[in-house]
C-alpha cells in the first residue's frame, strides 16, 4: 500500500511541518511515521490496498492530528 509513488513526500511534508512548528527532530520523525503509518491503516481498512492513494492522506492524517 505505502510502496505507491508519493506515499515518501506525504511523510517528508509530515516531518516537516512538525519540525516547522518547533517539534524537536527526533519527535517529529517518530510522531510523523506513526501519524502517516497509522493513517494508512485506518485507510486501507476503509479502501482496501489497491483503493490507497498517497493524494488520499494528507486529510486523513490532518484529523489524526487535529
Amino acid at each position: 500500500g505505502m510502496a505507491k509513488g508519493g506515499s515518501g513526500d506525504v511523510l517528508a511534508g509530515v516531518i516537516a511541518s512538525l519540525a516547522a512548528q518547533g517539534v524537536t527532530p527526533l519527535k517529529a520523525a517518530c510522531i510523523g511515521a506513526y501519524v502517516h503509518g497509522r493513517a494508512a491503516d485506518e485507510m486501507v481498512s476503509e479502501l482496501g490496498v489497491r483503493g490507497l492513494l498517497p493524494h488520499d492522506l494528507p486529510a486523513q492524517i490532518g484529523r489524526l492530528l487535529g
